[in-house]
C-alpha cells in the first residue's frame, strides 16, 4: 500500500525563528539638558519620573526625545528632537536620585543622532497634520506614534 502525502502539509519541524514583532513607536518630551543626562546614562524618565507610562512601553520599542527648551522651564524655544534609542530588556524600575526623588526608568539602548528642529518635518509627521495644533499632543510627556513618523524622524537625526 502506497501512502500521499499532501504538499500542503505544513512542515512542523521548521526550526527557523520567526520573524520579531516590529515594536511600537514613542514621542518622549523632556528639556534637552534632561534627555542628555538620560542618554549619558542609558535610561529614559517620563512624566516627572511616573510608572505607569513607563509600563505601556516594551522592550524593543523605538523611542524618540522630543525638547521644548534646552533647560526644564527654559524660555528659549528649542523645539528639537533630541535622543533617539531603542527600549531595553527590562522592566520599569525606580531610583534614587537623592533627596526623595525616586523616578521610574527604563534602560535604552541610545543611538548617535543630531539634533533636528521639529518644524522642517510638520509635513511630513502625521501626529503634526493639524499643523496649528501640532504641539497638542507634545503636552502629555509620552505618546505613541506611527512607524512612519519614527522613520521620518529618525532619518532626519542621522541615526
Amino acid at each position: 500500500m502506497r501512502i500521499q502525502t499532501s504538499t500542503n502539509t505544513p512542515d512542523l519541524f521548521n526550526t527557523e525563528a520567526p520573524a520579531p514583532r516590529p515594536g511600537k513607536c514613542w514621542i518622549a518630551v523632556a528639556s534637552a539638558d534632561h534627555v542628555r543626562r538620560g542618554v549619558d546614562e542609558g535610561v529614559m524618565q517620563v512624566c516627572h519620573g511616573k510608572g505607569a507610562p513607563l509600563r505601556r512601553i516594551r522592550p524593543g520599542d523605538r523611542v524618540a526625545y522630543y525638547s521644548p527648551s534646552t533647560i526644564m522651564r527654559g524660555t528659549d524655544k528649542l523645539q528639537a528632537f533630541t535622543a533617539y534609542g531603542r527600549v531595553k530588556d527590562g522592566d520599569p524600575y525606580l531610583f534614587d536620585m537623592g533627596g526623595g526623588f525616586r523616578p521610574y526608568r527604563r534602560d535604552v539602548a541610545w543611538e548617535r543622532a543630531g539634533t533636528v528642529p521639529i518644524r522642517p518635518l510638520l509635513g511630513a509627521l502625521a501626529f503634526a497634520s493639524d499643523d496649528r495644533n501640532w504641539g497638542y499632543k507634545l503636552r502629555f510627556g509620552l505618546f505613541e506614534v506611527g512607524a512612519a513618523d519614527m522613520d521620518v524622524i529618525e532619518a532626519a537625526m542621522g541615526a
